[in-house]
């Protein structure tokens, strides 16, 4: 059985200060012991109500948690559970942004509504988050398992195990919560067809499957985004190859500038976390080592969204990237 068939499956204290940070992290943090067992951790995760039935009880990463009642006012402390949310629907009365992209995400727009900004995911407000008296807050051990405790004393809060290459699990995770799992199983096997004919689109269009390079300019780093990555899973699920340098079991391959050439591919995609100023990206792009990647001699780097091809983590954003990808193809 594939994963995406299995989920389908599955689917049927006193608050000190305004701002608290999340920067410690876990084990399951990129290049701990459990980066890649997320996806074993996740097993399980859920409910067993029925439709409609509250209270419910949710296992997820940091235990249980019940529910009394279909909830409202939901507050979300990244962009995967945004994501997850506005595709069932919901419009979050609350959201902690990206710090490289502290504004509601192009792709989301006006189907959020308005909600108020509790701070960045490594800067939750909790102070904030009271004043809007959720009734459900959801977000990941990953970003702010220390946090856990004041959170849960706010409001029923579920946490998945961590953003990223388990966007499906975490869709899955906070669909039971939202007494919306049914919605979340036929968006997924949408999103799974979706990526079949976008694969066999480009296929049918250059007549070979070509590899495609996720290339990432961060503040210190560059990345090839790898197996283990949003853009990964999509690449993964449309059949669509990598090259090899970004063939690995994890979120990515980080080389220097120098190592560029390890970059190239059929075709390149890439884009800056936050402002390209702050990064590597105006410099590599200006250099020989780039314009002598095959790719770029033949036009095919280019530049795409970093909200949705790396920020996005959820359904809607996947959706896009597979439409962006098709539209990079011209099939």
């Amino acid at each position: 059985m594939s994963r995406t068939a299995a989920l389908l499956v599955a689917v049927a204290l006193t608050l000190a200060g305004c701002g608290e940070s999340t920067q410690e992290k876990p084990s399951v943090a990129q290049g701990e012991a459990d980066f890649g067992k997320a996806t074993d951790l996740s097993n399980g995760f859920g409910t067993q109500a029925k439709p409609g039935e509250f209270p419910r009880t949710v296992k997820h990463a940091m235990g249980e948690t019940v529910i009394e009642k279909k909830p409202e006012r939901v507050v979300v402390l990244d962009t995967g559970e945004l994501d997850n949310v506005v595709a069932l629907g919901i419009k979050p009365v609350g959201i902690a942004y990206t710090d490289g992209s502290p504004t509601m995400p192009s792709y989301v727009g006006d189907k959020a509504g308005t909600p108020e900004n509790v701070g960045t995911i490594n800067n939750v407000n909790l102070e904030a988050i009271t004043k809007l008296n959720p009734d459900l807050i959801l977000g990941s051990q990953l970003r702010a398992e220390a946090l856990y405790p004041k959170l849960s004393a706010i409001a029923p809060t579920v946490f998945s195990v961590r953003p990223g290459y388990v966007w499906k699990e975490n869709f899955v995770l906070n669909a039971a919560a939202l007494d919306r799992q049914a919605d979340a199983a036929k968006m997924l096997e949408d999103y799974t067809k979706k990526a079949t004919e976008t694969g066999d689109a480009i296929e049918a269009k250059l007549g070979v499957r070509p590899t495609v390079t996720a290339l990432r300019f961060l503040p210190g780093r560059i990345r090839l985004y790898a197996k283990k990555s949003f853009i990964g899973t999509i690449l993964i699920d449309a059949k669509i190859p990598q090259p090899a340098a970004s063939q690995v079991d994890d979120l990515a391959a980080e080389i220097s500038t120098e190592e560029i050439g390890k970059a190239d591919g059929d075709f390149v995609v890439y884009s800056s976390y936050g402002d390209p100023a702050k990064t590597a990206q105006d410099s590599v792009l200006g250099g020989p080592l780039w314009n002598g990647l095959n790719a770029v001699k033949a036009g095919k780097a280019k530049p795409v969204s970093d909200e949705t091809y790396f920020l996005g983590l959820g359904v809607l954003a996947a959706d896009v990237v597979l439409d962006d990808l098709k539209k990079q193809f011209g099939a």
